[in-house]
């Protein structure tokens, strides 16, 4: 069993950063692709960014691109998204998700990809 805790939300001032940790617990978690998504009230979750199990590769979605910045430490097992220049818009629950690979291509945008789920984190900007 896997076990993802996500910390570091809160409410900040447009323009302000934060950093967020997703701290994976659990059997081989060290070894999964990792991908943050984020979700309104009423809305649909969407893909913000991933990062392969190496550290190798890094996906952005398009509304954070050259503002978030997605990172990992293997040795603590924990993957950290930085956000810079927050908007009003980027106010959301934040989730952070883990992809066990299993030998198949890592559509890193879809939601069905991930196996395992935080609880989320609020992120509030306030104009």
């Amino acid at each position: 069993q896997v076990q993802l805790v996500e910390s570091g939300g809160g409410l900040v001032q447009a323009g302000a950063s934060l950093r967020l940790p997703c701290a994976a617990f659990g059997r081989g978690s060290g070894s999964f692709n990792m991908g943050w998504f984020r979700q309104t009230l009423g809305k649909d979750r969407e893909f913000v960014a991933a990062i392969t199990w190496s550290g190798g590769g890094t996906y952005y979605g398009d509304s954070v691109k050259g503002r978030f910045t997605i990172a990992r430490n293997n040795t603590k097992n924990t993957v950290y998204l930085q956000m810079n220049s927050l908007k009003s818009e980027d106010t959301a629950v934040y989730y952070c998700a883990a992809d066990r690979p299993d030998g198949t291509a890592y559509y890193w945008s879809r939601l069905q990809e991930y196996d395992y789920w935080g609880q989320g984190t609020q992120v509030t900007v306030s104009s």
